[in-house]
């Protein structure tokens, strides 16, 4: 390699080094979006709520058994009341926390 290519490819290697250090820096928050979506309670599998509603529990993949009632799920806006929950009054998910039926 000759000297007068030299600051050339050392600029382009620091602009590459740059670019891939600022992609890696940038915050990667994966969250809901409401405005797609709602909660819906009691139709969470144990372990795999989105957030939790209940004394006991703080967040994420907290709840303890299927289908508990103080824990929501991120659901599709209007699914909520057509989905299954075995352990709700009316056996669909609810749009607000509940007591689970025995």
């Amino acid at each position: 390699m000759n000297n007068k290519n030299r600051p050339l490819h050392t600029a382009a290697l620091a602009l590459a080094l740059g670019s891939a250090l600022s992609i890696a820096a940038a915050p990667m928050v994966a969250h809901a979006d409401d405005s797609k979506g709602e909660k819906c309670f009691g139709v969470s599998m144990k372990g795999k709520n989105d957030c939790a509603a209940g004394a006991g529990t703080t967040c994420a993949g907290t709840s303890t058994k299927d289908y508990q009632g103080s824990e929501w799920k991120h659901v599709p806006a209007g699914t909520c009341e057509k989905t299954a929950s075995p352990t709700s009054p009316t056996g669909f998910g609810q749009m607000a926390a509940f007591k689970e039926k025995a």
